[in-house]
């Protein structure tokens, strides 16, 4: 599957994209996405006790 999302990419991008790089960008995309979960949910709770 990521292969194929890698030769669609590069596709449309007229660019060599490498599944390597694919699953190295992921890997962070989903650690960033989790962590700003963690903190909305975090801070988001903060921030609704101190608006009440």
């Amino acid at each position: 599957m990521i292969a194929a999302l890698a030769r669609a990419i590069s596709r449309a991008t007229g660019t060599n994209v490498e599944v390597e790089t694919l699953k190295i960008l992921m890997i962070f995309s989903g650690a960033g996405l989790l962590v700003s979960l963690v903190a909305a949910m975090i801070y988001g709770q903060a921030f609704n006790a101190a608006l009440f």
